[in-house]
């Protein structure tokens, strides 16, 4: 006889509808987690935020009557592992603060003067009060650097990440004059490079640190380090500064002919970033103290110093060239405004790398 296909069997009634919440995405707690942060980014608007948090797209507005010639800048990053320790000890205002003002540094350095910024924030079950924190964190920074906290997007994503856990990136516009704008393109040899100290890590070679103090070295992250000068997770999680301010009152009086943000890849990676054609750096290796921070990891790891130079930013958080004929003119401003500075090397003649001696 010819075979049949037997007809599929039904499906079991579920004894009761299945609702998102029933797949892990809670959709009133996150109606109650916006509704505490749209507070803290109202905080931050200002009369250019023409629609800000909670439409499709927040519109700004730029004042055509204060720009001749704008060029708009932006630029996008993250905290990277850095939020493991926000996650061990519970601190999560410091994460926020940090991802904003790298992202302000990263325009900084090209003369931009920051407009708006907006954070994107994914979870596996989302916690309202952590999501203020970061975000009280991010409006405390961006009010510290005259920008609007002007939107971002909050995704519960459960099986994605783990309880407990999140990710968090971050985007920022700013504005600069054309004829103002900072590239490197007018660096020379002969001009001086002035280091200005970082406040520790920033956010980046969190992967190798914490590699260092917590697997080699076995400390416990609230475990008080004499060799790091306080607790280990807590010296670690320093908060990226922003230079901002230094940057603002350097590039007005026409002090500098370019400047680099030390992030990943160290001073190795990011200072020939602005190097025009035919020129390098020599950096001279002593001529700054480095942090106590970067000299245990060093010796936790015995880790080479070529390896450090291109992980760490070794307590130089931003560098400034400047031109021979302004140098005394820069260092006088960096003095009157308290700002500790050194002069870490020169730029030569060469091939857009760095030489350190």
């Amino acid at each position: 006889m010819p075979q049949t296909r037997s007809a599929a069997k039904p499906a079991r009634a579920l004894s009761r509808p299945i609702r998102y919440a029933d797949a892990g995405v809670d959709i009133a707690s996150g109606d109650r987690a916006k509704d505490r942060i749209k507070a803290l980014a109202a905080s931050t608007l200002n009369r250019n935020v023409l629609a800000g948090v909670g439409g499709f797209g927040a519109l700004f507005q730029l004042d055509r009557r204060k720009w001749k010639d704008p060029i708009l800048v932006s630029s996008a990053d993250g905290v990277g592992t850095k939020l493991k320790l926000a996650f061990q000890l519970g601190i999560h205002t410091t994460v926020g603060a940090d991802l904003v003002n790298h992202c302000v540094n990263d325009i900084a350095v090209q003369g931009a003067t920051p407009l708006f910024f907006l954070d994107y924030l994914a979870s596996g079950k989302l916690k309202p009060t952590i999501l203020e924190q970061v975000v009280e964190g991010m409006a405390i920074a961006c009010k510290a650097n005259g920008c609007a906290l002007i939107g971002g997007e909050t995704a519960q994503m459960p099986g994605f990440y783990q309880d407990g856990e999140y990710d968090l990136a971050g985007f920022i516009v700013g504005v600069v004059e054309r004829a103002k704008m900072i590239t490197g393109a007018t660096i020379r040899p002969g001009d001086t490079l002035i280091g200005l100290p970082s406040t520790g890590l920033h956010t980046n070679g969190y992967s190798l640190a914490r590699k260092l103090c917590f697997e080699v070295a076995g400390y416990k992250p609230r475990q008080h380090v004499r060799a790091l000068g306080g607790r280990a997770a807590e010296v670690l999680m320093a908060t990226h500064r922003s230079y901002l301010p230094i940057l603002q009152q350097l590039t007005r009086g026409g002090l500098v002919s370019g400047m680099a943000h030390i992030t990943g890849g160290g001073i190795t990676e990011n200072l020939p970033r602005i190097l025009p054609q035919s020129t390098a750096a020599e950096i001279h290796l002593g001529s700054w103290p480095v942090l106590p921070v970067f000299e245990h990891l060093r010796e936790l790891g015995t880790v080479p110093q070529d390896e450090m130079l291109r992980t760490f930013n070794m307590g130089i958080g931003l560098i400034v060239a400047v031109p021979a004929d302004k140098l005394r003119r820069a260092t006088a401003l960096l003095n009157r405004l308290h700002e500790p500075h050194h002069q870490i090397g020169t730029v030569v003649r060469g091939n857009r790398r760095v030489i350190y001696r």
